[in-house]
């Protein structure tokens, strides 16, 4: 029996490290890909980006195209990642400043399905369902307030501009402090981009595109599976720490779960069933869910330090609004008491109504996710 103890703890450590040596792969993949993405983005349109992107330029048209892609794909930390790509090839910071804001609410689709788990039991269902919306209606009431406020004043990007403002005065457009990446990632995309030249400025820049953005799903995706293997189990003990130690230690709390599980989607998936079962309540769980929006900022942090050229400082300023608009829908809407009750009524409203009539989830999912950014996007066009 001895034996077999001891030569357990080798092979499980081993495999530990095997994980992280795989996480450590998997972010130079990130990085490499969002590279890929810039150059590719830069190499197809150069001076076109204005023009490529014109369908997107009303700010209305772009949260609708940020939040339609982070729903089919689940992951505002992929979507945000090929947005900093894009910005690194010459799309405008005030153009992806919507969308950045779109792929926020977007991610909260994973909650509801996971709320579906209790629909056997009336009680479960309502508080799981409240405990999954509450994430959508912060977010959307975070919309409401500052893209009117964005569009008017343009706040947000003028804190990520006053933020970055000191590498545009040192007349240095590349990140220096951050240089270490481009010996690591430019011989492979110039490998890359050698033989995709066969196929012309357009084509060869497109394909490149598509294997980044491919690249970025592959690698945050398998990033969050090996993350949660390793974390998990932490995450949920910082989880059970955290509850009732009030509202500043739960946003906190939730940042750092959401960094260590690297996805949003996980960290507040894992609140559903415990809200459901009554172990928490809708209301503790709320301040995590802040948190996690908090922390999902970081992929696209990492992101933009893989980004040299021209427009790396681009890059990075589109990260931080990611931050900022965060940041500040946090400070703004729990701050203020009267604002911060409004996502906790929407999210126990529209789960009363789904308890009565279990359509009312597939008609909630539908009028959030297609119908209304599909209108939009038509009426923009």
């Amino acid at each position: 029996m001895n034996t077999q103890a001891t030569t357990a703890a080798p092979i499980n450590s081993s495999m530990r490290w095997v994980r992280w040596a795989n996480l450590a792969f998997m972010l130079y993949l990130l990085l490499l890909a969002v590279s890929m993405v810039g150059t590719g983005f830069k190499w197809s349109v150069g001076e076109q980006a204005k023009t490529l992107f014109e369908f997107a330029s009303h700010p209305v048209a772009g949260l609708m195209i940020g939040l339609v892609a982070t729903a089919l794909i689940q992951s505002s930390s992929t979507v945000t990642s090929i947005i900093v790509g894009l910005v690194a090839g010459g799309l405008p910071v005030e153009t992806a400043i919507p969308m950045i804001m779109g792929a926020n609410i977007g991610t909260t689709v994973t909650n509801t399905l996971v709320s579906l788990g209790h629909v056997r039991c009336k009680e479960e269902f309502r508080r799981a369902f409240a405990s999954a919306t509450i994430h959508d209606f912060f977010n959307l009431l975070a919309v409401i307030i500052f893209l009117p406020l964005e569009m008017m004043f343009g706040i947000l990007e003028k804190i990520s501009h006053w933020l970055v403002s000191p590498m545009l005065n040192a007349g240095d457009m590349s990140i220096k402090s951050f240089n270490f990446i481009k010996p690591i990632t430019k011989p492979v995309v110039s490998a890359i981009k050698e033989p995709l030249a066969t196929f012309g400025d357009t084509a060869g820049g497109l394909i490149m595109i598509g294997l980044g953005i491919t690249i970025i799903f592959i690698a945050i995706t398998v990033m969050g599976k090996l993350m949660k293997s390793l974390m998990v189990g932490r995450a949920r003990e910082i989880l059970k720490n955290a509850i009732g130690r009030g509202p500043i230690h739960g946003i906190a709390s939730g940042s750092v779960v959401t960094i260590l599980v690297q996805s949003s989607s996980t960290t507040t998936s894992l609140m559903v069933p415990l809200v459901g079962t009554g172990v928490l309540k809708v209301r503790e769980v709320y301040p995590f869910t802040l948190g996690a929006n908090i922390g999902t900022c970081i992929t696209a942090l990492l992101a933009a330090t893989a980004v040299t050229g021209e427009f790396a400082v681009f890059a990075l300023q589109i990260a931080l609004v990611h931050l900022a608009f965060n940041l500040m829908a946090t400070i703004f809407i729990f701050g203020i008491p009267v604002l911060r009750e409004l996502p906790l009524k929407g999210a126990f409203y529209i789960a009363d109504m789904a308890t009565k009539n279990k359509a009312v989830v597939a008609g909630y999912l539908a009028a959030v996710f297609v119908a209304l950014p599909a209108t939009i996007l038509a009426l923009t066009a």
